[in-house]
């Protein structure tokens, strides 16, 4: 499989590593593409790339592109994702898919019409741990889910937004701690939680840094099983701090970061599941680029596979929009003041 990485940003230099590590099973870093003629020249040099565009609609254009990655800002990944579509491409898409719930519907809605095989980017969800944690709430061996945590303690300074103009931007951000840095946590205690959501009502504020958007933010969601599920984001918790979920159930609880399992408690200690191992480090609490690779590998060799056998990929596009409608819902009720029933 030929990929092709549109975006020469810091996520890039993670699907190279992915795709180096994926050489030995037919997965070839073919292409690379950036506006700036500069950073898609580096990158080129950088990781090998044989072919070097400055227009996304050349490399949709090459019959030898099988998968494109969008890496570029979260604002014009809808844009690339419904052209690769419209031109025959295999997509992988990284986070957030978009940056509102309508742009996301016509991502779907093209994929669905084209038959477009197309991977969204959770990385976190091939956590051995967090897989085990979702099995383990969903055979009900924890009991009734009483309570379940996303602490998304980030640290990015003044400079972090200023290194780029899109970062911190309702435009092209989308948001800010929660949607960019956040998203990945927030899609994660949703999908191991596995439960439709009641009602929510959030606050996010601009408390430090010179952005449009929010650096700090706190939520709870009610699910619709009862489960109270409380939400924290930030990225002004200096130095950066492991991100951490946790879950308390009527029959025990369980906790794990990014470094590992924290706790494993069952009252039946003798129907308690075996410790899943912890997984590569995800990382990323401290700096952009402090990011591991184990889930992009996954994912990217997932979605070759998908191709060469004609399936659906893990991570479609309609299994992966539920983060991005509860972030836009923590922003409408900070501007209303109002709980946000959910349909």
């Amino acid at each position: 499989m030929n990929f092709a990485v549109i975006g020469c940003g810091v996520i890039a230099f993670t699907h190279a590593k992915a795709l180096k590590a994926l050489a030995n099973e037919d997965c070839r870093l073919y292409a690379c593409c950036d506006i700036i003629k500069e950073k898609a020249d580096q990158y080129a040099r950088d990781h090998a790339v044989p072919k070097v565009y400055y227009d996304y609609h050349e490399v949709l254009a090459d019959p030898q592109v099988d998968i494109v990655c969008v890496c570029v800002p979260s604002g014009i990944h809808g844009e690339i994702c419904i052209a690769a579509s419209e031109a025959g491409k295999a997509i992988v898409c990284e986070k957030p898919m978009e940056i509102t719930p309508e742009k996301i519907a016509a991502i779907i809605e093209t994929v669905k019409k084209n038959h477009t095989k197309m991977q969204c980017i959770f990385q976190r969800r091939m956590m051995p741990v967090a897989i085990a944690v979702r099995d383990i709430i969903a055979s009900g061996r924890l009991g009734k889910i009483c309570l379940a945590e996303a602490q998304l303690k980030y640290y990015r300074d003044q400079a972090y937004y200023d290194s780029a103009g899109w970062r911190g931007t309702w435009e092209l951000d989308g948001g800010g701690a929660l949607m960019n840095q956040g998203v990945h946590g927030v899609d994660l205690i949703l999908w191991m939680l596995d439960d439709e959501i009641d009602t929510l009502y959030g606050r996010a504020d601009t408390l430090c840094r010179r952005i449009p958007v929010e650096d700090t933010a706190a939520a709870v969601l009610r699910m619709k099983k009862g489960t109270l599920c409380v939400i924290e984001g930030a990225t002004t918790a200096y130095p950066g701090f492991s991100t951490t979920f946790a879950v308390y159930g009527e029959k025990g609880s369980i906790v794990f970061d990014d470094e590992g399992i924290r706790q494993w408690s069952f009252i039946d200690e003798q129907d308690a599941p075996p410790r899943p191992e912890t997984g590569e480090r995800v990382g990323g609490a401290k700096s952009a680029v402090d990011i591991g690779i184990y889930g992009h590998i996954c994912l990217l060799r997932d979605i070759a596979e998908a191709v060469r056998e004609d399936r659906e990929p893990l991570i479609p596009p309609w299994k992966a929009d539920k983060a991005v409608q509860v972030i836009c819902s923590i922003y409408e009720s900070t501007r209303t003041g109002q709980i946000i029933k959910f349909a």
